[in-house]
């Protein structure tokens, strides 16, 4: 089996650090969940919120180096512009979506809310470690403040799950190869 420069890119977005950023969030939300003053004591507490705090910070990091590498480097092979007069657009992924009316909208709706809502992922993780960081233990005593951490955290884990599946479906229709 060999890949090209750009499939190996493309699945390094995808399938390395998209899938890193999601499989990492089970581990932090059950951190997250499990910081209840009833379960730990007080020194298991400090262990579970040192954790929490660098499971937040590589998610946070994972989430900014996948959508950096889809932004910067896959996205623009996805744009790419063909050659005037090109009849055979299949290297061209944007503008093979666009000139098949059956499968149009997978880059107007599709890629279209892909390249917006993907930024919300990195976003909300790293608004969830700054609240992991800078509250550490005081999260378990606060119930509100962990709830709200775990639903900015939630929603990081949505963005990124619908970018990705968006991401995938557009990659089954039109790769870039």
């Amino acid at each position: 089996m060999s890949m090209t420069f750009r499939e190996v890119w493309t699945s390094a977005h995808g399938m390395i650090f998209g899938a890193l950023f999601l499989l990492s969030f089970a581990g932090g939300l059950a951190g997250l969940y499990s910081m209840r003053p009833e379960l730990l004591t007080a020194e298991g507490l400090q262990e579970r919120a040192r954790r929490v705090k660098w499971g937040t910070g590589l998610m946070a990091v994972i989430a900014w180096i996948t959508v950096f590498t889809g932004t910067y480097i896959v996205y623009p092979w996805y744009r790419a512009k063909p050659p005037e007069g090109l009849t055979d657009l299949t290297a061209y992924p944007r503008s093979f979506l666009k000139a098949n009316e059956a499968i149009a909208g997978w880059h107007s709706f599709g890629m279209e809310w892909k390249e917006h809502v993907a930024w919300l992922a990195p976003i909300l993780a790293t608004a969830a470690f700054y609240i992991v960081y800078k509250y550490g233990t005081q999260l378990a005593e606060d119930k509100n403040l962990r709830h709200m951490t775990m639903v900015i955290y939630v929603l990081a884990f949505l963005a990124a799950g619908i970018a990705g599946l968006l991401g995938a479906l557009i990659t089954k229709a039109a790769p870039v190869a």
